[in-house]
């Protein structure tokens, strides 16, 4: 059991690192991996993409993720506010990309209406099982 909490924390926190340096990426203009992280209702419409300060804001929560479940994944006397942000940030998370997962009915999520856009096809394939993948990790941590 131990080793399961262990694994998935460490997953976990690596998951949340590739997130955050691809964003960093992204808000210093690199475009690799780009083309598809918007949704739309189809494919002639261009998105628009983001700018850097919204990019890295995305970033830096993702890294704040990482580190609420590093918070988890070590034994240590946390200041209260710590142990308040460990507790409650893993049960955040795990809403977040669960809610995700199953989408908004209509873009994202597994029970989307605008699937054959190439972010709809790549949704379906990567981003919302990654999503239930996180959130089922999440599960994982507070359980065990």
């Amino acid at each position: 059991m131990y080793f399961l909490f262990i694994f998935s924390s460490i997953l976990l926190i690596l998951i949340f690192l590739f997130l955050s340096a691809i964003h960093v990426y992204w808000g210093f203009g690199g475009r690799w991996g780009s083309s598809a992280v918007f949704p739309t209702k189809d494919d002639s419409i261009k998105p628009i993409m983001p700018g850097p300060i919204p990019t890295f804001t995305v970033a830096f929560g993702l890294l704040v993720f990482g580190l609420i479940v590093f918070l988890n994944l070590i034994d240590l006397d946390l200041p209260e506010w710590l142990d308040i942000l460990r507790k409650y940030g893993i049960w955040a998370i795990i809403v977040i990309f669960l809610v995700r997962a199953i989408g908004d009915f209509r873009f994202v999520g597994f029970f989307k209406k605008y699937r054959n856009t190439k972010f709809g096809k790549n949704d379906t394939k990567y981003y919302s099982p990654l999503c239930l993948l996180i959130g089922i990790l999440g599960i994982i941590i507070i359980v065990m």
